[in-house]
């Protein structure tokens, strides 16, 4: 299965991968196997949702093809959705009137902007009180990341604060305006200005040329505003492999829709599936002199049992 989901020819790829399946080490072999077929590393886009999952899959990949392909790895463009989308911010943003020497304001910086806007409108001046900086921080990136109406994520997220629909909306269409005027970018910028890059047809062509392969990890954690970047991207060429388990999803709070994976299939026509069904990390050990039932199903790894190590 593995084998299968590493080699698998051109066009869309989605692996199914659930807990100890070895999802990880098989989209490392992918990326390794595309090097060794001739695949430019500089043109392999790895998106993943922590630096640390980025670097871990490179090592991998480099262990696998062994010193000759370990020098070249280094010009994969890996890394985060958000650290991928600064580095194409400032390489093609001025296309689309970015300032490519913009800064990224971090979560403390973002909702202390959005506060002083709230003043700015004498928002926090009312006899009832309107909501805090860190909630409607919240409601705006929400908005952004599930590229949904102010009203309905009202309804659906916070509803104790629609009564202030018309507010936000002035709120948040003053705070966009003192992001321009100090040519900053929020986290959630990041995604939506490169969502607004790729409504250019010439960047749109260009990257898809750029980017011989996209790889995903986690893919049941991206949100609308996430699939849509790479619903663009891969929009003339159709190289995307992704890799997920649709019966896991932690990134709700930034509006991850689980939808993504499971219309994969159908969102991209022809595709590989794949799925990984041996878990290899938890195996089934012979219940020893003294071990519990418990002990016996633990993952496999070392288990102290009576003085003893058992492997």
């Amino acid at each position: 299965e593995q084998l299968r989901a590493a080699t698998a020819g051109e066009g869309p790829v989605l692996t199914i991968a659930g807990a100890g399946t070895g999802k990880t080490k098989t989209l490392a072999a992918r990326m390794a196997w595309l090097v060794s077929q001739g695949i430019d590393p500089g043109r392999i886009m790895l998106l993943t949702f922590t630096r640390r999952a980025s670097d871990e899959m490179l090592r991998r990949a480099r262990r696998a093809l062994g010193e000759s392909g370990s020098r070249t790895l280094g010009t994969v463009w890996g890394g985060t959705f958000h650290s991928v989308a600064n580095r194409l911010l400032r390489t093609y943003g001025e296309a689309i009137g970015l300032d490519p020497d913009f800064t990224v304001m971090d979560q403390s910086d973002a909702e202390d902007l959005m506060d002083a806007s709230r003043h700015d409108l004498a928002l926090g001046s009312k006899e009832k009180r309107f909501p805090r900086k860190q909630t409607c921080l919240s409601i705006y990136s929400r908005c952004v990341n599930s590229s949904d109406r102010l009203d309905h994520t009202l309804a659906a997220f916070f509803p104790w604060c629609i009564e202030w629909e018309q507010e936000l909306r002035l709120l948040f269409k003053s705070y966009t305006e003192a992001k321009q005027e100090r040519h900053v970018l929020d986290y959630d910028d990041l995604l939506l200005y490169w969502f607004h890059l790729l409504g250019d047809e010439t960047l749109v062509a260009l990257l898809n040329e750029r980017f011989d392969h996209i790889l995903v990890d986690e893919y049941q954690d991206t949100n609308r505003l996430q699939s849509s970047i790479l619903h663009r991207m891969r929009s003339l060429n159709r190289n995307l492999t992704v890799v997920g388990d649709d019966a896991q999803s932690i990134y709700s709070f930034r509006a991850a829709e689980v939808r993504n994976i499971l219309d994969f299939p159908a969102e991209f026509p022809g595709a590989t599936v794949v799925t990984l069904e041996t878990n290899y990390r938890s195996t089934q050990l012979a219940i020893q002199p003294g071990m519990t039932h418990e002990e016996a199903a633990m993952p496999a790894g070392e288990i102290r049992c009576d003085g003893r190590v058992l492997k």
